[in-house]
């Protein structure tokens, strides 16, 4: 009797555990992951008004920015330094939209009226960066939609606090993708890289992204779970039928 007590407590053991480990995998997809931006570019950055002396003004954006396929949403960090000798006058920074990306708010800065806007952009905030110290910077966090139907350019010019000079201007350089793909939950951009637009038949493509995971873990998991179960019920039954 012992013998068949030790079995029957081994396979509700051994059924228990197939079920939570299951438990577990199934948790691990719905885990959020970070999307990081990457290091920071000046590409398509040139200088165009002398700085003073010492000063050598510069900007960067992100190597890659995702765009929420659903609500068009995107976040992107500028970021403007002085990798001169000596500390700047007080200077701003324009963060301009053009095309398809738009820029909606930049935290710390103020929008651009639509009668000063940079030709061509269709949003500008204005940041108020002061003076920066030899090797200092200074980050901004800028929220944007991006129309993955057409092309964007965002475009980061450093000026004096008058606007009278630009000592620095990035851009517009554009954010885009060769591979869109609409049924993904996000699409991936890079820096200075043209869009390419989803043509027709785009919602046609195989779909990705964790739903396309779901279903084959579903399966796998309802098989394993029923055959815990069975053994759960058997290792009940064949005592009574013996007896």
């Amino acid at each position: 009797m012992s013998s068949r007590r030790t079995l029957r407590r081994l396979t509700v053991v051994a059924g228990s555990l197939v079920t939570a480990s299951f438990s577990a995998v199934l948790i691990l997809p719905s885990a959020a992951v970070a999307d990081g931006q990457g290091p920071g570019s000046g590409k398509g950055g040139k200088s165009v008004d002398q700085a003073p002396d010492g000063v050598r003004l510069t900007t960067t954006l992100p190597e890659r920015i995702s765009v929420d396929n659903s609500s068009q949403k995107t976040a992107i960090t500028a970021t403007v330094k002085n990798e001169g000798t000596k500390e700047s006058d007080s200077v701003r920074l324009l963060v301009a939209g053009f095309d398809g990306l738009k820029v909606t708010g930049v935290r710390g800065c103020d929008a651009v009226a639509a009668k000063d806007l940079p030709a061509g952009s269709n949003s500008a905030f204005s940041c108020p960066v002061g003076t920066l110290g030899a090797g200092g910077s200074k980050s901004y966090a800028v929220d944007a939609t991006f129309d993955l139907g057409g092309t964007g350019k965002i475009c980061l010019p450093v000026q004096s606090a008058d606007g009278k000079k630009t000592f620095w201007q990035q851009g517009p350089v554009p954010f885009g993708t060769t591979n869109p793909s609409p049924n993904a939950p996000a699409t991936p951009l890079l820096l200075g890289t043209d869009n390419k637009p989803v043509g027709p038949g785009g919602d046609q493509l195989p779909k990705t992204g964790a739903g396309s995971d779901v279903l084959p873990l579903g399966a796998a998991g309802a098989a394993l779970v029923a055959a815990g179960a069975a053994g759960v019920w058997w290792s009940q039954r064949r005592p009574r039928q013996r007896s």
